[in-house]
């Protein structure tokens, strides 16, 4: 995975990350090196669920191994202040295999 000008331009920015084992985690990225790995500050996980609403686990300070990582993407935050979470049902995503 590239970690050129890409993520240079997502520094201190709201982003979603997608994990290898399918996970869904936002946050403002802080920073990240030459192996991808990033560190995420007021993060939180969404788990989806099809029985209920998404619940989000506050992570806080978080650091993502970039060898875990699937999918970098900017989060639109008025779109997503505009989405009410505690209605939404998905199912959570399964791991990826390589």
């Amino acid at each position: 995975m590239a970690s050129g000008p890409g993520l240079e331009s997502l520094v201190d920015q709201t982003i979603s990350v997608i994990t290898n084992d399918g996970r869904n985690i936002v946050g403002v990225l802080k920073g990240f090196d030459q192996a991808t790995n990033i560190i995420l500050d007021e993060s939180h996980e969404r788990v989806f669920s099809t029985k209920e609403g998404v619940q989000q686990l506050v992570l806080g300070l978080y650091i993502i191994r970039g060898d875990n990582i699937s999918i970098v993407g900017e989060l639109d935050e008025e779109l997503d202040s505009g989405l009410d979470l505690s209605q939404l049902r998905a199912h959570p995503l399964k791991p990826i295999i390589h």
